[in-house]
C-alpha cells in the first residue's frame, strides 16, 4: 500500500473517530448532527428497507444523463471550436471565466421551457459541467504532435476518419480528466438542483428530512451520497492515472 494511501485513510479514519467521540459525549448534540455509527447503522436499515430506492434510482438516472450528454456535446463543441480558429478566438475568455455565472439562476427558465421533472435538472448539471469537457478537448487537441497530423495527410483521411483513428486515441488521456470533471460536476449539479426543482431524488430527499427534523434520514442519505461520490471517483481516478501514465511513456 502506498504512503499517500495510508496517510489519506488515517486522516479520513481520525477524522471519523473525533466526530464520533464528541457526538457520544455530547460535545456535538445529538439535535446538530449524530454519530457516524449511527449513520451507518440507519443508512444499512434504510437501504435494506427501501424507503429512498425511487429517489436513489431518479438520481443516478439524471446523474448519468447528465455525464453522458456533457461528455457527447462537450467533446463535439470542442472539435468544432479547434477546429474553426476564429470563433474559438473570441469565445476562449468566456470559457475560462464560465464557472464565475451562477448557473442555477437560470432554473426559472428551464422551468418554463422544459417543464417540471428531470428535464431542467439535466439541463442544468449538463451546463455545470459541459465546459469542462469543451476545455480538455481543446487542450488534447492542442497538443496532438504534428507527426500525426502529417500521417493523416499522407494516408489522405477523411476529417470524421482522421478524428476517429488520429485525434480521439492521441487525446484520449486529456479527454478522460474532462470526463471525470464532468461527472463530479453533474454529480454537484443533479443533487444540488434537486433541492429547489424537484419532488424526488437524494437531494430531494434530504432537504425533505432537513425540513421535517429527520436528522437520522438526512445524515445516513448524506452519507450515502459521500460515499457514492468517493467510490465513482476512486475508480475513474484510477483509470486516470493510467491514461496519464500512457501519455508519459
Amino acid at each position: 500500500m502506498k504512503t499517500e494511501t495510508v496517510v489519506r485513510f488515517v486522516v479520513v479514519a481520525g477524522f471519523v473517530a473525533l466526530v464520533e467521540l464528541l457526538c457520544r459525549t455530547g460535545a456535538i448534540p445529538a439535535a446538530v448532527l449524530v454519530p457516524p455509527s449511527a449513520m451507518v447503522t440507519h443508512g444499512i436499515e434504510m437501504l435494506r428497507g427501501g424507503k429512498f430506492d425511487r429517489d436513489i434510482v431518479t438520481s443516478l438516472l439524471d446523474i448519468v444523463a447528465a455525464s453522458v450528454v456533457s461528455v457527447l456535446l462537450g467533446f463535439a463543441l470542442g472539435l468544432v471550436l479547434h477546429a474553426l480558429p476564429s470563433v474559438r478566438r473570441p469565445l476562449e475568455p468566456l470559457l475560462a471565466s464560465y464557472y464565475a455565472v451562477p448557473t442555477f439562476i437560470f432554473y426559472p427558465v428551464f422551468i418554463v421551457l422544459l417543464g417540471v421533472g428531470s428535464l431542467p435538472i439535466i439541463a442544468i448539471a449538463v451546463m455545470l459541467a459541459v465546459v469542462t469537457m469543451i476545455t480538455a478537448t481543446l487542450n488534447g487537441l492542442d497538443r496532438i504532435p504534428r507527426a500525426l497530423h502529417k500521417s493523416a495527410q499522407v494516408m489522405r483521411l477523411s476529417p470524421w476518419r482522421s478524428a476517429i483513428h488520429i485525434k480521439l486515441p492521441a487525446t484520449l488521456p486529456y479527454l478522460f480528466t474532462g470526463v471525470k470533471l464532468s461527472v463530479a460536476y453533474a454529480f454537484i449539479g443533479v443533487i444540488a438542483s434537486e433541492f429547489i426543482l424537484s419532488g424526488s431524488g437524494i437531494g430531494y430527499a434530504i432537504g425533505y428530512a432537513y425540513n421535517n427534523f429527520q436528522n437520522d434520514d438526512m445524515y445516513s442519505l448524506m452519507l450515502f451520497v459521500l460515499v457514492l461520490v468517493t467510490l465513482v471517483n476512486v475508480v475513474l481516478n484510477r483509470i486516470d492515472h493510467r491514461f496519464q501514465a500512457r501519455r508519459q511513456q
